[in-house]
């Protein structure tokens, strides 16, 4: 098991759009290996490669020790793109292992139709509601550079200045790996 720095709220690679994946080579497949690790020992249920430093577009999603969703197989998405968002709309409160320990409700479409590539570099077309779709969502936005807090109400926003500027200072407990530095990335 490989653990890697998760990368806070401040850091820059969390607001660049990330590259595509032109091959899956081994280094590919191990910090894919690495991600899962890393997501699972933080308690998460999706990362995003910027998360972890990676300049790639790949997210990981394990929603099985969710209630209600323990059948779920692990997901891979290289270079996602989501095509289709359903005109409904849910709320639902989100979080995120960069922004640690702080959470919002946030406003989704309810179901998506994603195409993605597995680490075969197989096209799939997956049409998804709830949980899934919103987790989908969630790590879809981190490789466009955008993150929870973007789409939460300015009030809301207002109240977590000061945590957030706590986070991107560090000046905070998490029980996983984090990055130390704002500019950190990881070399590919």
């Amino acid at each position: 098991m490989s653990l890697l720095p998760i990368t806070l709220y401040g850091d820059k690679i969390l607001r660049k759009k990330v590259s595509e994946v032109k091959q899956v080579d081994n280094e590919i497949i191990q910090l894919i290996t690495d991600m899962f690790d890393t997501m699972r020992n933080a308690g998460g249920i999706g990362l995003a490669a910027n998360q972890v430093g990676a300049n790639k577009s790949i997210f990981v999603i394990d929603i099985s020790n969710v209630e209600g969703y323990e059948n779920s197989k692990p997901l891979i998405l290289i270079n996602p793109e989501i095509i289709n968002y359903s005109k409904e709309k849910i709320i639902f409160e989100e979080g995120c292992l960069s922004i640690p320990d702080m959470r919002a409700e946030v406003e989704r479409p309810e179901s998506i139709t994603i195409s993605y590539y597995d680490s075969d570099l197989k096209e799939h077309t997956l049409t998804v509601k709830k949980l899934l779709a919103r987790v989908m969502q969630h790590e879809y936005d981190h490789l466009k550079g955008k993150l929870f807090i973007d789409l939460i109400d300015s009030e809301i926003k207002i109240k977590m200045k000061e945590p957030l500027a706590k986070i991107s200072k560090r000046d905070i407990a998490v029980e996983y790996p984090v990055s130390t530095s704002k500019d950190y990335q990881l070399v590919l």
